[in-house]
């Protein structure tokens, strides 16, 4: 027994003729997942800078955002700076979300060299010797309207990576490592 697969001819034919063939073009239309920008803002109470921007427009990275937030995270010590992971900006706008606020991050410390990581490391146990700050996926915030129990909480509930609390020290770690808590 031989089984005969139709040709694409034959599929159309038997649909009706070749008027199958000429189906109408359909505009296709971006995913609402795309559309739409994502804002972020940020003060870095070392340097005293504020930034803000649309870092993300219908389903694109802005570059020039991008660098200019990545300068304002810089490791003010050493002067340094390096491109930020962009799923904590994605994390940062979800926890703005969750927490249903727009106002600025207050940064307490983004990007670390190794040199600042070594330093500080020496001076507190509860700095890690391979943070993820040097990696440039780390983040030490603050909202001032915001209790920092309520932004660790909402932090947590995102499960997108580690969640630090410090009250003592008046901020909140995130960064986009594995999904852990302390």
């Amino acid at each position: 027994m031989s089984i005969e697969c139709p040709t694409r001819r034959k599929v159309l034919l038997s649909l009706g003729g070749l008027a199958a063939y000429s189906v109408a073009p359909v505009k296709a239309q971006a995913s609402q997942g795309v559309l739409g920008m994502r804002e972020l803002g940020f003060y870095n109470i070392h340097t005293r800078e504020h930034d803000q921007g649309n870092y993300w427009i219908d389903g694109l990275y802005q570059e020039d955002t991008l660098q200019s937030f990545s300068h304002l995270l810089r490791d003010h010590r050493q002067n340094l700076s390096v491109p930020m992971d962009n799923r904590l900006y994605d994390l940062l706008y979800r926890l703005n979300r969750t927490l249903n606020v727009s106002e600025e991050f207050h940064v307490i410390s983004g990007y670390r060299s190794p040199k600042t990581n070594q330093m500080l490391a020496g001076k507190s146990n509860e700095v890690a010797t391979n943070s993820y700050h040097m990696r440039g996926m780390a983040i030490d915030i603050a909202i001032p309207d915001v209790k920092l129990l309520h932004l660790r909480e909402a932090a947590i509930s995102l499960k997108l990576g580690g969640v630090g609390y410090y009250p003592k020290s008046g901020f909140v770690h995130v960064d986009t490592g594995p999904v852990r808590i302390w």
